[in-house]
């Protein structure tokens, strides 16, 4: 294999004549770099681009995070999926005003919400020029080629991370670890992985014996799981009922139309009139069926069935949730939902069809 200096050098000479162009590419203000990072977690660039554009419009500052409300956060966010990432980032930004003086602490960097190994590594790295390696799938599958890893990369962390440590350029870091990032997203990519334009293949030992697409090892996943689910859209003269979920768990703090999960031998029809009860403390009437939608999460899938109803006794209260609040249609755009209510809006009127 050759010297550490060569495999460095060869990448980080790859990275500065292909480079892919970013808003936060070289852009030393490590708030940026953090909102970045973040985003960036589980989502495509392309996705990302457009929501950090217009988050800095609306938050230049760390300050300006720290002061919006929950829901203007999740608004802003709302699409974007993993919501904890935007609530966790609102509590860090909070926690650098109250307790650091609205400075981001090096030190403590870690400590805030939100910031595990990884961001903290990019960060600290790309912001501070700490020579450190970051560790994500695509370097992940990097390393496991480069290597021939035996093992799942799971399995292989300390691997993996002596490896980098050896080889990271210690005068840019940060160009190195976008580098690897780079390199593995746009050509030692998950499958069809462009070999002849890698400038590590040389050195890669799955290249050498043509067995590329046998790594990184597998860990062997269950089958995703398909939850039912019924949701109600509730009108009350012409308003209709909606609920926020609670700041921890799946989709935290969005708001949602009422509804759950259809249990066995339940229809889900009945469901609705259980779940909006018991979340809320209202009873209804379901008027008509709206709509079947699928929707993919990362661990399941569900397939969701929505109802009109008409109010009909009770006062609503968030016995399963944090808040609740009677809207207009039209109001529905101010408020950050799920996904999968999206799916459904388009079929509810401006006004109350049983009026």
């Amino acid at each position: 294999m050759k010297s550490q200096n060569d495999i460095s050098n060869q990448l980080i000479t790859w990275y500065n004549n292909n480079k892919q162009s970013m808003p936060w590419r070289d852009d030393k203000n490590i708030y940026h770099i953090w909102l970045s990072e973040i985003m960036l977690q589980q989502t495509q660039i392309n996705t990302v681009i457009p929501y950090y554009t217009q988050w800095l419009k609306q938050f230049p500052t760390i300050n300006d995070v720290a002061s919006a409300s929950e829901d203007d956060i999740l608004k802003l966010w709302e699409g974007l999926g993993y919501y904890s990432r935007a609530l966790n980032f609102h509590n860090a930004c909070k926690t650098i005003i109250e307790s650091y003086d609205g400075e981001i602490p090096k030190k403590d960097f870690i400590k805030l919400k939100g910031v595990g190994p990884y961001i903290d590594a990019a960060v600290r790295s790309i912001g501070y020029h700490d020579v450190t390696p970051t560790i994500d799938g695509n370097v992940n599958r990097v390393v496991s080629r480069l290597l021939c890893l035996k093992k799942p990369p799971q399995k292989e962390h300390k691997k993996i991370y002596n490896f980098l440590i050896q080889i990271i350029n210690p005068k840019v870091p940060g160009d190195f670890n976008q580098a690897m990032m780079d390199l593995g997203r746009n050509i030692c990519k998950p499958k069809k992985p462009s070999c002849l334009q890698c400038p590590l293949s040389t050195i890669c030992k799955a290249y050498k014996k043509d067995s590329v697409n046998q790594y990184p090892m597998k860990i062997k996943t269950k089958k995703i799981p398909n939850i039912n689910v019924a949701v109600g859209i509730i009108w009350k003269k012409n308003n209709i009922l909606i609920a926020k979920r609670k700041s921890q768990g799946l989709l935290p703090g969005l708001w949602e139309f009422p509804g759950g999960k259809v249990n066995h031998h339940e229809t889900s029809a009945d469901c609705v009139i259980r779940e909006i009860y018991e979340e809320t403390g209202v009873t209804v009437e379901l008027k008509s069926f709206i709509t079947n939608i699928k929707h993919q999460y990362s661990h399941f899938s569900i397939s969701l069935d929505s109802f009109h109803c008409i109010y009909k006794s009770g006062t609503p209260e968030p016995r399963q949730c944090t808040d609740i609040k009677w809207i207009k249609p039209t109001d529905i755009p101010k408020f950050a939902f799920p996904k999968a209510n999206h799916k459904f809006m388009d079929h509810i009127p401006i006004n109350n069809p049983w009026l």
